[in-house]
């Protein structure tokens, strides 16, 4: 069984993400290997709060242009959890 802060790896602090808190959804950054349920169990176990609902997005990696060489490098891809809690459910970071 995987621990629950292994599955968790931050919480994803971006603008549009810390928007998406005032309605209830939080962001986190989670490893490729789990799944929605162990997602929403880890949560449960380390915020005591139940998830209404769990998506998860794959995000590639972006090519960007390198200044000081020629050429493009590859930024390393993405994964995120997107968690919905019921109305009056919050989640304190810090």
């Amino acid at each position: 069984m995987k621990n629950a802060h292994t599955i968790l790896k931050a919480p994803w602090f971006s603008e549009k993400a810390l928007i998406q808190t005032e309605h209830g959804v939080y962001t986190f950054a989670v490893p490729k290997g789990v799944n929605k349920y162990e997602i929403a169990k880890a949560i449960k176990e380390i915020y005591k709060v139940t998830p209404t609902k769990v998506r998860v997005v794959n995000l590639p990696g972006a090519r960007v242009s390198l200044r000081t060489r020629r050429g493009v490098a590859t930024r390393a891809a993405r994964r995120k959890a997107l968690v919905y809690l019921k109305k009056g459910d919050t989640i304190q970071f810090a």
